[in-house]
Formats: C-alpha cells, structure tokens, sequence
C-alpha cells in the first residue's frame, strides 16, 4: 500500500515506540519493559533495522501500525490516520484512486534521471566544461560514478524534456525549472551539475557550482526542497559509500560535496555529505543503519562548532560515537579535497586519529575563553554543560563532567549542581497505554519461535518438514511453513514481510548461533505443535460426537481414542 509506505519511510520506528516505551540501545536493536505486561526485567524488543517490534513477554509484534493498534486500541485505519498525522503524510491523496504520491514521484524520478543524464551529454561537448573538470583533476570513472555533467547557459532542459512528455509541473516539482522573465526557464545554467542520489543511487536532485565568475551569483545552488529531496535527510555519497562504511565500520562526514568526491577519487570511499554542516537525527539515523562510528570533518569555524554541538547529544542518545577530524596544521589545507590533492595519505591519516568530540570542544573553547579567569571558567561551563546536559546515558553523562571539571578545574560535585541547576534532566511523560484486556502470552508464540530458528538456521528447517503447514496458527504462519516444507514461494504480501523480520528479530534476540541444544529445542517444539494439533482436532469431534448419525458414532469415537493414543505418545 502506498501510504502505509510512505508513513514508515518518514517515521523512525524507535520513535514512535519511545513515546510510549522508555528504549535504550541493546547493540543493533532498542530495548524496554513491555508496555503490555507487568514484567521486571525488559524483554521488549525494536529493531530501527528491520522496523519492527516483537516483545517476547506477550509473544506480540508487527511493525509500526500493529503496535499504535495495541497500545491506542484502534482498528488499522485509525493506526494509519494517526501516524499519518505524526508523519505529515496527507492521506488524500493517496485515495484518490489514481496512484497519489506514488504515481507522482515516479514521474518526478524520471525527470530528474532524464536531467542527470542529459547534463552528463552537455558535459562532453562543452569544451568550457570538460576544461574545468580537468582542472579539478576529476578521473572519468569519478564522473561516471557520480553523474556529474554541466548545465548549458540558455533554457535547452525545458526544451529537451517537454519534447520528451514531461509537463511544465513535473519539471518544476521536480525543482528543474523556474520562472524567468515571464516564462519557464531552466532552474540551472552555465554551471557544474552534481548530481544528488538517495540511498539506491536513483537521482533527486542536484547541487549546481558555477565554474567561471559571475558577479552578484552564488557560487552552489541547490535543487529545492521537493517530494524526492529533503536537505535534512539526504545524506550525500551514500549510495557509492555504504559499502566501504559497513567495512571500515565508520563513517566520515565531510563538509562539501567536492571533499567526498575527491576522497573517492582518492579510494577513501567512506566518506559522505550533508548540506553544509547541519546535521539532523535524520542523517544521523541514515549512517546508523551501517556503522555507530560517525566521524566529523568540520572546520573549526562558528559553523563547525555549532554543528558539532548539536550533534553530540543526538550521536550520544543514539549510541552513536562521536569524533572529530582535524586536518594536519603543517599542511596548510583549509579542507578535506585540498589535503588530497596535496597527500591522501595525510587524510588517511587524519581520518585513523579521531579526537573525541566533547574534548575537542573543550580544546575550542579553552582558545575562545580564559580558563583562569571566574568569568572564563563560567562562559565555558555554560556552553560545556549545554552541550551535555541532553546525554540520557547517566555513565557517558558523568564521564563528560569530568572531563570537563578537569579542564577548568572546577569540583565534578560542583559542576552536577550547575547541571543540575540549568538544565535539570526532566524525561518526557511516556504517552499512555490505552486499558485493553488483560495481554495474555500470545498462545501461539512458541510456534514463532520455530519458525525464527528456521529463519535464522537453515539445518532446522528439516524439523519442519515433520509437520504439515495446517498444523501451524494463522495463514501467516502456515504459508512460512509451507516455504519451508514443500519449497512453496513466500506470498508477496507486506503482512508476510513484517512477519519475516519479526522472526528474524527473534532469531537474533534468542537463538543467534547454532548449537546441538537447538536441534533438541526445535525438536521438542515441534512435537507440541503436533500435539496441540491433534488435541484440537480431538477437543472438536468429542463437541460432535452426539450430533453424528447413530451409524457413524462408533467410527468417530474409535478415531478419538486414536488420537488420545498418538497424544499421549507425543507427551513423551
């Protein structure tokens, strides 16, 4: 469905889980006590990952619009009409019966591919641009890679791209063109076009740097906010750069566009963007899905401090860590492509030696304040303590203070009042969990468990091939089954996925390696699940044993001791 969709790519499911449940960082996955039971000991599980939720008290799960179903008491549409409302997604046009939002940023994908494309076409027969390009010593295969091109000084986009079908709305929705004396013209002329791609490498937008002096021009512009671009959540380069972050297991975030393709160039290829230094949770929450190493390549600068601030309570809450890269003095480069161009093995090296990014902000303000003076010490704990003060891990929190009290020797005990004084930590009210009925263990969850160590173990999935599909709860559950009895295909079906992450979820909470007690255990499920089979079929023709014909009454009651017979051989 595309709404539900939509909803789920723009809400962080620890989110809107966190609301209602207090969550800290287990690893990969979010961990709390249930909010369906009245266990001690958390056993309620998220993975921002998979987005899904299981919570192995009551044996529930799903995603998203299951959980806001259980914890508001609400059918599925009102699940939906809820987080559609959190997530600023307008359900009306998804019920117009013509595609909505979906059809629309199909179009407008197609637009801005057919820009990239015919920018990189402009680029090889504009002499003016391939000189520029040379200058920047930009190898063919970066250019490919990154789709760069060159857009001509006059309206030819427009002109191309309505001769291909395009409307003037797709092309100004999509950010393509503006109004110009009167009339349609191309948003981007005479100028070097990078190309912005999402997280798949499917173009969204561009960022445009003029390549000969214009006076009263700005030298970068950039596509718009758009359906397919967000400044605050695109994260440039990822899509060439995942791999490389899921190998080195850290991530560098550079302050430019040029920075992160010259370091690919380079075959430093961990390296991303965000526009300028504002980072958001959003890009934040993007490189977590690959690493909880993000380092910052940022000025020293008001803009880079500033930026820095910001994200260290957010990195911190996230289990993300946080570092700071500092380029080489010697070197004399102001950034990251000047110091590759000088020796990439300098940035290789700078990028190995993170500092610590609340340290380097006290080595910041120590040249911005005098730390022997009253006055000096106080404008440094002031904004030191700012900076801190949303940490919600209590260790790392007191770890900071101290760091802190030792720079501007000052007493930790000192330094907590003030904390405490400006900013006391007051948690947000966890939102309340609507009265339902009593959230018994969800009777057929050990079925689930089962099938996750079929998931997760491809030996156990033998165990299955013990018991016929029918034998499992819930169509669900049974065409699993059936995948894994007969080699059925999985039904294609948005139900069926958030079931398998659910499983998978877990598999990786419960049953994460393979060991011989595992096949004992699988073993011993799946005689309860031919068990309480067979008993439920038994319970049901005892129920009839008095309403069949007189004639027939012998052959069911002999059926039912056979049952009781194969029951209780099952117990042993």
């Amino acid at each position: 469905m595309e709404a539900k969709e939509e909803i789920r790519s723009r809400l962080n499911i620890e989110d809107v889980i966190g609301e209602y449940v207090q969550l800290k960082r287990a690893g990969r996955n979010f961990k709390g006590l249930s909010p369906f039971s009245q266990e001690k000991s958390p056993s309620f599980m998220v993975s921002p990952e998979k987005h899904i939720w299981h919570d192995f008290s009551s044996g529930r799960g799903g995603d998203i619009f299951t959980f806001i179903m259980e914890v508001e008491g609400v059918d599925f549409m009102g699940a939906m009409d809820l987080l559609a409302r959190k997530a600023g997604v307008d359900l009306g046009q998804f019920r117009k019966g013509d595609g909505g939002i979906a059809k629309k940023k199909e179009q407008l994908f197609k637009a801005t591919e057919s820009a990239a494309n015919f920018y990189q076409a402009v680029f090889v027969r504009s002499p003016v641009a391939i000189d520029y390009f040379k200058k920047r010593k930009l190898n063919k295969q970066v250019i490919a890679d990154f789709k760069l091109g060159y857009s001509p000084t006059n309206r030819e986009l427009f002109t191309v791209l309505t001769k291909r079908g395009f409307t003037e709305k797709d092309l100004r929705d999509a950010g393509l063109v503006v109004t110009r004396r009167g009339g349609p013209s191309d948003m981007f002329r005479g100028r070097m076009m990078v190309t912005l791609a999402d997280a798949q490498g499917r173009p969204i937008g561009f960022t445009a740097r003029l390549i000969k002096d214009e006076p009263n021009a700005p030298k970068y512009i950039n596509t718009p906010q758009t359906l397919l671009y967000d400044k605050g959540r695109h994260v440039f380069g990822l899509h060439l750069a995942k791999d490389a972050i899921r190998h080195a297991d850290f991530a560098v975030i550079v302050e430019g566009n040029m920075d992160v393709i010259a370091s690919h160039q380079a075959g430093v290829k961990n390296v991303v963007a965000t526009a300028g230094t504002a980072i958001t949770e959003h890009h934040l929450r993007s490189l977590s899905r690959f690493t909880q190493d993000v380092r910052l390549a940022f000025d020293a600068d008001k803009a880079g401090v500033a930026a820095t601030e910001r994200a260290i309570a957010l990195a911190s809450n996230m289990g993300i860590n946080l570092g700071i890269i500092t380029l080489p003095p010697e070197s004399g480069a102001k950034d990251a492509d000047e110091l590759i161009q000088k020796d990439v093995a300098l940035w290789q090296q700078a990028i190995d030696s993170p500092r610590d990014a609340v340290e380097w902000l006290l080595d910041v303000y120590a040249t911005r304040f005098d730390l022997t003076s009253a006055a000096g010490k106080r404008k440094a704990t002031d904004q030191a303590l700012e900076v801190v003060k949303s940490i919600t891990d209590p260790v790392l929190l007191e770890h900071y203070v101290r760091k802190i009290a030792q720079r501007v020797e000052a007493s930790e005990k000192a330094l907590s009042t003030k904390l405490g004084q400006s900013a006391k930590q007051v948690e947000a009210p966890k939102k309340e969990v609507k009265p339902q009925k009593p959230a018994d263990p969800n009777k057929y969850g050990y079925q689930d468990h089962l099938l996750a160590m079929a998931v997760a173990h491809a030996p156990l999935a033998d165990t299955l091939k013990k018991l016929e599909a029918r034998e499992f709860a819930g169509e669900l559950r049974q065409n699993i089954a059936e995948h894994f009895i007969s080699g059925a295909p999985l039904l294609q079906s948005d139900e069926i996925n958030v079931k398998i992450g659910e499983l998978e979820l877990i598999a990786q909470a419960k049953y994460p390696s393979l060991t011989d007690a595992l096949y004992y255990d699988a073993a011993d499920i799946a005689k309860r699940i031919k068990r309480e089979y067979k008993q439920a079929m038994r319970n049901q023709l005892a129920k009839k044993l008095f309403t069949v014909a007189e004639a027939d009454r012998a052959k069911v009651n002999d059926y039912i001791k056979q049952l009781d017979k194969e029951i209780e051989a099952l117990k042993r």
